[in-house]
C-alpha cells in the first residue's frame, strides 16, 4: 500500500465518523449522545479490522508471503525447465529413492 492510499483510508474513515455523526443527530439524537455513538461505530469497526489483520498474519494470507510463494514457486519452475532431460529424469529417480 502507498502512502497517499493510507492518507486517503484515514481521511475516508474521518469523513465516515463525521457523517454517521450528522445521520445519528438528524435522527434525533442530541449532540453528546451521537458523538458517543458514533465513535462506538468507528471502535468497533477498527477492532473488526484488527481482528482481519490479525487473521491474515497467522494464516500467511499476507502479500508480502503470497508474493514470496509465487518468487519462489517461478525459480523453481524456471530451474526445472533449465534441466536437460537426463538430468531430470536423475532428479526424478532421487526423488523416487527418497520416498521408498
Amino acid at each position: 500500500m502507498r502512502r497517499i492510499d493510507a492518507i486517503g483510508i484515514v481521511f475516508g474513515v474521518f469523513v465516515a465518523g463525521g457523517l454517521v455523526y450528522l445521520v445519528l443527530q438528524l435522527v434525533g439524537l442530541d449532540s453528546q449522545n451521537a458523538g458517543i455513538w458514533s465513535q462506538a461505530l468507528l471502535v468497533c469497526g477498527l477492532i473488526g479490522w484488527l481482528f482481519t489483520y490479525v487473521f491474515r498474519a497467522v494464516g500467511n494470507k499476507m502479500s508480502y508471503h503470497q508474493q514470496r510463494e509465487e518468487y519462489e514457486q517461478a525459480y523453481f519452475q524456471k530451474r526445472l525447465d533449465e534441466l536437460s532431460p537426463e538430468e531430470l529424469e536423475r532428479v526424478q529417480a532421487e526423488i523416487e529413492q527418497e520416498r521408498n
